[in-house]
C-alpha cells in the first residue's frame, strides 16, 4: 500500500485521539469526532442499494457445481419482502425471535434480513451445538432461554435430530432442504414463493433505533451462554463509525470472501454488515482453518480475489505454508487486496513477518495488515488501527461515539467501553447486566491494553490479554498469559499451530504444545531441539520466570472442536484444553521429567 494512501484524509481517518486523565492512574480516549448520523434499521441498507445498485451481487455460495450462486441487491430485497410476509402471515409470538440453527447460507442470510426488515430480533446459533453433540442438552437449554417464535435450520437429515425430543411450542420449524421428512416443517421455498404485501413496509416503517435486531450468543464455557441484546442502534452506528474511518469504502464496494460464522459477532456483525451497509458482495466460503477444509478456502481466495480479507490468527497461519510455497496462489491471492485484518485472538510476530514476507514477493506495494477490537456486546469493533502498523499488539484507537477508559486492575490496566455501540443488557438477565457495568456506565469488557507509547497515544493501543487469564505462581509472580503464549509462538515459528500456558500455583511457567504439519513432518529429536533453543532464547530476552516458560510438551491430538477446545472462530479455548487435558498437564510437571518433556534449561 502506498504512503499516499495512508497519507489521504479521504481514504483515511488521520491517527487522532483525545486523553482525559483520571485520579488513581487511569485515564480515558477518545476520537476527536463526532459520530455522524447513520441508518435507523439494518433493513435500509438492502432498501438503499436495491434500489441504487440493483444488478451488484449481494451475496454468492458454492453452487453444486463449480461456480457460484448470486444474488444481486434487487434479488435479494424481492426474497427478503417475499419471507418477511411469509413471517407476518405466520403471526409468530410477540417478540419472541426468529433462531436459526445452521451455517452460513444465502437462504440463512435472506431468512435473517427478512426477520430484521419487519422488526423481529434474530439469533444465530453455533451449528456446533446442533450438528456434532453426543447429546443435544446444550442446544435444548438455549432454545429453552430464547423461546423462539421460529426456528430454522438448512437441511432436515443434518439438523431434525437436534430438534426431536423438544416442546417449541407453537414455534414453526422451517428447512431449506428435507422439510418433507418432519411432520409439521416448513419449507423455505414456500417462504420465498409468498407474494410480499404493504405489511412488509408498514412493519419497515415503525422500527425505532433501539429496537432488539439480534440475539448473540456468548461462548458459554462456564455454563450456559448468556444473550446478549443487539439494537439496530449499536449495528447501524457500528457501521458508520467504520464508514468515518475507512472513508476509502465511499469509493470502493467492498468483495470479501468470509467463512466467519454468524453466530458471532466478527462475521455476523463486522464481515457481513460491512458489505451490506457499502454495497459489496460476500461470497461465502465453504472453508474453515482446519485441516481438510483450508484447501477449501485456498480454491475460493483463488477465484473470488477479494479486495478485504478477514480471518482469526489460525486462519493466517492455516493459510501461510500454501502461499509460500505456491508463488501464483500468493499472486493471485493478493493481486486485488486492499487490506488483509486479523481479529478474534492475538498475532504472533512471526505470522505477522512471514505474511508480509509472502505478499512481498508477489506484489510491488506492502500489505496492509491491521486489525480492530471488540465484543459481541459492542457492535463489535471498539477500536480501530486505520493507518499503516510496522507490527502486531497494536489494535488501534477508538472509534468515533465511544470512549475507552482504563483502570488499574493488579499488574496490568482493564479497558472498559461507554458509547452508543455498547449493548444495553443481557436478556431477562437483570444481575448479569448489571454487574457488567461499572459505577459510571462502562462496560467491563475484560480485556487489558496499554498505550504503545505513553508520550504520543496516538500511536495506539497495544492488547495486553484477558485480566481474568492471568494467574500467579507459586511464588506470587503474576503470569500474562496472552502476552506469554504469543512471544512464545513467535519463538517456535512455524512448529507450533498453538499452545496453552500452564504453570497456576507451581513454580514455574510450561506449555502444552500443538504441532503444526511442518512439526509433525519432523523427527522428535529435531523438533525437540529446536524447542528447547527457543525456550532458552526467551530466557535470554529477559522478563524473568512470569515469561520464561521451562518446559513444553508436544501433544499428539489435535484440538478438538466437539470437547469446545476449538471455537467456531477457530481459536484455542485455553481453558477448555487445561481442564480437558488436566493429566497432560499433571505429566508436564513429573519430576523427574517424563521423556516427552522438552526442557529450556
Amino acid at each position: 500500500m502506498s504512503p499516499a494512501f495512508f497519507n489521504d484524509p479521504r481514504r483515511l481517518a488521520p491517527p487522532e485521539v483525545l486523553s482525559t486523565a483520571l485520579q488513581g492512574g487511569g485515564f480515558i480516549l477518545r476520537s476527536p469526532q463526532p459520530l455522524a448520523p447513520h441508518a435507523r434499521c439494518v433493513g435500509e441498507w438492502v432498501q438503499h442499494w436495491a434500489e441504487h445498485s440493483p444488478d451488484t451481487p449481494a451475496l454468492a455460495e458454492r453452487a453444486a457445481g463449480d461456480g457460484w450462486r448470486a444474488l444481486s441487491y434487487r434479488a435479494l430485497r424481492h426474497a427478503v419482502g417475499s419471507v418477511a410476509q411469509s413471517l407476518l402471515d405466520m403471526k409468530l409470538a410477540p417478540a419472541a425471535p426468529v433462531v436459526i440453527l445452521s451455517d452460513n447460507s444465502v437462504d440463512h442470510a435472506v431468512l435473517m434480513l427478512a426477520a430484521l426488515h419487519v422488526g423481529r430480533p434474530v439469533c444465530t446459533v453455533s451449528s456446533a451445538y446442533s450438528r456434532a453433540a453426543r447429546d443435544f442438552a446444550k442446544i435444548h437449554g438455549i432454545l429453552a432461554t430464547l423461546r423462539p417464535g421460529l426456528v430454522y435450520a438448512s437441511d432436515a437429515h443434518t439438523y431434525g435430530p437436534a430438534l426431536a425430543g423438544i416442546d417449541l411450542g407453537e414455534a414453526p420449524v422451517v428447512f431449506s432442504q428435507g422439510a418433507e421428512a418432519v411432520a409439521g416443517a416448513t419449507p423455505f421455498s414456500s417462504m420465498l414463493a409468498t407474494p410480499e404485501g404493504p405489511g412488509v413496509i408498514e412493519a419497515y416503517l415503525a422500527i425505532r433505533p433501539d429496537d432488539h435486531a439480534k440475539y448473540l450468543l456468548t461462548s458459554g464455557s462456564t455454563g450456559q451462554p448468556k444473550v446478549v441484546i443487539n439494537t439496530h442502534r449499536m449495528l447501524c452506528a457500528n457501521q458508520q463509525q467504520m464508514a468515518q474511518t475507512w472513508r476509502f469504502l465511499a469509493d470502493e464496494k467492498p468483495v470479501i470472501l468470509d467463512w466467519l460464522p454468524w453466530s458471532h459477532t466478527f462475521g455476523g456483525n463486522h464481515n457481513l454488515n460491512l458489505v451490506l451497509r457499502n454495497g459489496g458482495t460476500l461470497y461465502i466460503d465453504d472453508g474453515r482453518p482446519a485441516p481438510g477444509l483450508v484447501e477449501k478456502t485456498l480454491r475460493n481466495l483463488r477465484e473470488v480475489r477479494p479486495t478485504l480479507y478477514f480471518n482469526v490468527p489460525r486462519g493466517f497461519d492455516m493459510l501461510l505454508p500454501a502461499l509460500e510455497s505456491d508463488a501464483d496462489l500468493a499472486r493471485a491471492i493478493f493481486s486485488r487486496l486492499r487490506l488483509a485484518f486479523y481479529a478474534g485472538a492475538a498475532l504472533p510476530q512471526a505470522s505477522w513477518d512471514r505474511l508480509q514476507a509472502v505478499a512481498a514477493t508477489v506484489r510491488d506495494e506492502p500489505l496492509w495488515f491491521t486489525t480492530s477490537w471488540g465484543a459481541t456486546e459492542t457492535a463489535p469493533a471498539v477500536t480501530s488501527a486505520h493507518w499503516q502498523l510496522d507490527r502486531a499488539g497494536v489494535i488501534g484507537l477508538p472509534l468515533p461515539g465511544v470512549e475507552l477508559k482504563f483502570v488499574p486492575n493488579g499488574e496490568k490496566l482493564e479497558m472498559r467501553v461507554r458509547g452508543v455501540t455498547v449493548f444495553p443488557g443481557y436478556r431477562d438477565s437483570p444481575e448479569q447486566t448489571h454487574a457488567a457495568f461499572d459505577e459510571d456506565g462502562f462496560y467491563r469488557i475484560g480485556d487489558a491494553g496499554f498505550l504503545a507509547d505513553p508520550a504520543r497515544p496516538a500511536a495506539g493501543v497495544v492488547f495486553n490479554g484477558r485480566v481474568a487469564e492471568d494467574f500467579k505462581l507459586s511464588t506470587g509472580t503474576w503470569v500474562s498469559v496472552g502476552t506469554l503464549r504469543v512471544r512464545l509462538l513467535s519463538a517456535l515459528a512455524p512448529l507450533a499451530q498453538d499452545a496453552v500456558i500452564t504453570g497456576h500455583d507451581r513454580d514455574e511457567v510450561g506449555a502444552l504444545l500443538f504441532p503444526s504439519a511442518q512439526a509433525q513432518a519432523m523427527s522428535a529429536s529435531e523438533r525437540d531441539a529446536r524447542a528447547a533453543t527457543a525456550l532458552r532464547l526467551l530466557q535470554t530476552e529477559g522478563g524473568g520466570s512470569s515469561q520464561s516458560p521451562k518446559r513444553v510438551m508436544w501433544l499428539t491430538e489435535a484440538p478438538n472442536a466437539e470437547a469446545g477446545e476449538i471455537t467456531d472462530k477457530g481459536y484455542l479455548n485455553q481453558r477448555a484444553v487445561l481442564l480437558r487435558r488436566a493429566a497432560d498437564v499433571q505429566a508436564l510437571y513429573s519430576v523427574p521429567p517424563d521423556a516427552g518433556i522438552v526442557m529450556g534449561r
